[in-house]
Order: C-alpha cells, then structure tokens, then sequence
C-alpha cells in the first residue's frame, strides 16, 4: 500500500540548541545513565485503551502497550510489531490478516496469544466509552481467532485499517485483567510494550522501567518519568528550575517564540507537525447554532491571524481547512468561503435565519490546554465586537471538559486535534463523520460518502479529490470552523539526544529514543 508521505518528517534546527529567554542548564546530576524526566501538559484520560481517546493517554499507551502495528520514526505506512507480518486478503480491502509473534509476555507473566488481541478489540467496540476510541473502528464488524492468526473481517472496503490498528486504540490487553464489559480501575497496567508502568499518581507522573520481555520493531530506552503539569506557565516553571530534562506539549507561545537557536545549553527539535485546533459547534435542534446560516455567519467574523499573533506569538499558522498543510487533500475551503472578516456579511446571515440578535452560545475549552483560555477570550472578543454574538465562556477540567462535549452540554468548543495515524482519514471521520468523536450532531450522506469512498483506495495518493469535496461540504455546512494549525516543539537539554524521535505526527510517542549522551 502506497501511503501519503507526510511534510511531517522532521525539520530539525537540531543540534542547535536552543534555549528560552535567559534559561540556563547545568549539568545534571543524573548525567550518565539516570531517570531522564520529562514534562508536559498533555492530561491522561484513563490507563485503560478502551477509554481514551486523547494525545496524552496516547502518548503512554505508545511505550507501555504495544499495537499489532507501529510506525518507526519519519515513517508513513505501519510496520509489524506484535505482529510479526499483516496484510488484506487478496480478495480486497474487506479482511486484514495479522500472524502473532510467539514470543510476547505481559507484565504478568502470561504468554499473549491470539485471543488477547481479539479480545481487546472486541472491549473496545463493546463498551464504546464516551470518551473512548469505538469510533476508530466504525468498519470493524467482527475478529476471529486462531493459533496465532488473527483475522479483522470488515464491514466496507477500508484501506485505512491498518493505520488504526497501529494506534492506541490497538493496545492489547491481557483478558484475565481487564473486563469485557467495563473499564479497568487503579493505576495497574498490564502491556507488553518497550516500558512497564512501575508507578503512576494521577496528573502528576508516571515512572517508566524498561520492559526486559518486550519484543517487537523498537529497541527498549533509558528510564523515563513523564511529569504531568496543570498548564504551560507551570511546565517553563519546572525547566527554568532544572526540574526536567526534557519538555514537550507545550510551553508557553511566549517561550517557544523566544526560542534562541544560538544557546549550548540545550538543544531544540522543530518538526512540521500536523496538530490542528477547530473550533466545533453543537448543530442539533433546539442548539442556538442549529441554523447553518448562524454557524456561517460565525465563521465570517474568525481572525485567524489576529488569534495567531496575539494569543499565539506567531508560533501557530492560521488554518482554513479539516486538513492541514502537508497532507494530501489540504485545501483553503474556508479562506475561499470567507476570505476576511465581514460584520455586514454576517449580519445578512443572522438576519435571514430570523434569529434575535445577539445570538447568546456557551462555549467551552479545557483548563491547562495552552493557550486556551487567551484563545477563548480572543474569540469572545472578535464574535461580540460584531453586536451580533454574545458569548458565555468557561474553561473546565480536561476530563469533565471531554464528557460535557461528549454528551453534548456545550454550544461550542475549541479542541486540539492531534493525527491518529499520517493519512487525511483522520481528520475527516472522527471529526465530521456521521457519529464522530466530536459528537456535534452533524451527519451528511454526501460527507460520508466520500469518506467512505476514499477508504476503498489503497493507494492513498489517490485520495485527494475526494477529501478537496468534502472540505467544500464542510466550509458550507459549517458544523467546525479550523483555526490553527502548529508545528512540533521538543526542548532537552544538551546532555539528552533523540528528542527529534520523540513525536512526528504519526501518533507515537518515543520516549524510548531518549537518551544521555
């Protein structure tokens, strides 16, 4: 299968060190082969793969779980990990087939075997958490099982199946520690990925062992603590203070626009990343952004450029389709359908859908997520000098914001969106599909079918126009106005190589790449 080559693969400053403001590193006392700990902002959801559905649980499933299928660093298509060869059937795109390795063993001893790997696919279908990863597998409509064969039978040609295997949602599980039915509680892990999870205090950190039992396509790393910060403010914190020797996802704007490339002290890895935000609307009868007009009349008023330089110090791009820059199928469908903000244009809108002015909505964003709440002021700024909107803000804890949008609580929301996987598929269903995780209420025939004609291309190279369409669809119908789309910031100091390994936009997180130099 011929993959999209992503503009992903790294563009390093590297080697170039790169420091923020004044901040100075001394050598560290873990210098030579210690715990090397690294901070961020990212929230874990659940320990469990059957109930999260978000960069950061993801990040941790990557290194203590282990998916039939990876991707190495810079790679485009999934490559076997637990598996040992995986292909469709010859007769299409409608049965995957993966053989097992035979020598892979849990934390707990048992030996996995094929009925591990049905089951855990299975569990996550089954429980179909709110928050949860199901939507991943919306083509999957049964496993089987046999000595080390497993065999995905699916529902439509979807070519796109094996990038999904290969993510967190593809964790397996053993079946005698996780239910069936139900998500797993406590903080025990039982993976067989590159690390074991020897401790973990709920946003605060987790300390990872190298798994002396793993097998598969990586080679196990240093000792890793990944240190978990309430926001951006408190993650520079922790690196001026020399607390971490590495950080990532995110420092302040301010502190990754002030990056000096020309600093010893450390070393900084800038990659094309393919993390995008939108901001999403709540499109079911009885929302005040039901009206298609409404929601248009919204996205005439968005100054991307001004939420770029004021919120974000230039370190984001302003965006104006599903997908972004770099991946086959990007477009500019909104900048084409809203050119530049227009009050007058905007106003013609409201007054054809004969709604009262202003519009009241409740718009949501998740507390410590960056920017965030600059973000949301901004955007509360710009909708209410146009007289027409009025908006009621409010920020929530990560995990009570997920389940508000979940079980649509919110008119609109502004959610980071990091690639599952390095095709444009994972930017169109689970963000606009028909029951997509973002959960707006939206559905067209026309914007799933083109999803699903896509899907049966194998050779993604292909899939261009059909996702330029739907993009057009989207900037009509309007239920996500994109914003921004940013690049990938690692910062280490100059005693730690492999940062530029650490994340690529294929949804892995490296920590195993980490080391002392």
């Amino acid at each position: 299968m011929r993959s999209v080559r992503m503009r992903i693969l790294v563009t390093l400053l590297v080697l170039a060190v790169a420091g923020v403001g004044g901040w100075q590193l001394l050598p560290s006392q873990d210098s030579g082969g210690g715990t090397i700990d690294v901070g961020t902002t990212d929230t874990v959801t659940s320990l469990d793969p059957a109930g999260a559905y978000d960069a950061g649980s993801w990040a941790l499933f990557s290194n203590v779980f282990q998916s039939l299928l990876t991707y190495v660093p810079g790679g485009a298509a999934p490559v076997p990990d637990a598996a040992r060869s995986c292909s469709f059937a010859k007769d299409g795109l409608t049965t995957y087939i993966c053989e097992l390795r035979d020598d892979l063993t849990f934390a707990g001893g048992a030996k996995v075997t094929a009925e591990d790997v049905k089951y855990s696919f299975d569990r996550v279908k089954k429980i179909n958490a709110d928050v949860g990863p199901a939507s991943l597998f919306s083509t999957l409509k049964s496993v089987d099982a046999r000595n080390l064969t497993v065999t995905f039978h699916l529902s439509s040609p979807d070519a796109t199946f094996p990038f999904k295997v290969a993510t967190g949602a593809g964790s397996i599980v053993d079946h005698t520690r996780y239910p069936a039915d139900g998500l797993r509680a406590g903080s025990r892990v039982d993976g067989t990925g590159p690390y074991e999870l020897t401790a973990y205090v709920r946003g605060k950190k987790a300390q990872l062992t190298p798994n002396s039992r793993y097998r598969g396509a990586v080679s196990t790393g240093s000792r890793v603590e990944l240190r978990y910060y309430p926001d951006p403010a408190a993650l520079e914190k922790a690196w001026k203070a020399e607390d971490i020797q590495a950080a990532t996802r995110q420092l302040p704007p301010a502190a990754l626009a002030a990056l000096d490339t020309s600093d010893p002290g450390r070393r900084v890895y800038e990659a094309e990343g393919s993390e995008t935000r939108n901001l999403y609307f709540d499109t079911r009868p009885g929302s005040p952004l039901h009206d298609t007009d409404v929601r248009r009349a919204l996205a005439w008023l968005v100054d991307r450029e001004q939420l770029a330089s004021s919120v974000y110090d230039g370190t984001v791009e302003p965006l104006y389709s599903l997908v972004p820059t770099g991946i086959t199928g990007h477009t500019t469908s909104f900048f084409d359908s809203y050119p530049q903000r227009d009050t007058a244009k905007a106003r013609k809108l409201l007054k054809s859908a004969g709604v009262t002015l202003p519009v009241k909505f409740t718009y949501g964003y998740g507390l410590g997520s960056g920017a965030a709440a600059a973000e949301a002021r901004e955007l509360k700024r710009q909708l209410e000098a146009s007289g027409l909107f009025r908006v009621d803000v409010k920020g929530y804890e990560w995990t009570d914001f997920q389940k508000r949008w979940a079980t649509g609580k919110l008119d609109a929301y502004a959610v980071g969106w990091v690639a599952d996987y390095p095709d444009p598929d994972t930017f169109a269903g689970p963000l606009v599909g028909t029951d997509s995780t973002m959960n707006t209420g939206y559905s067209s025939k026309t914007v799933d079918g083109y999803i699903a004609g896509s899907r049966q291309l194998a050779d993604r190279s292909r899939v261009a126009d059909d996702f330029r369409k739907l993009q057009q669809v989207i900037a009509e119908d309007v239920p996500v106005v994109p914003l921004w789309q940013r690049k990938e910031y690692v910062v280490t100091g100059a005693d730690i190589g492999g940062g530029q390994f650490l994340a690529d936009g294929t949804g892995v997180f490296r920590l195993w790449k980490l080391d002392w130099i």
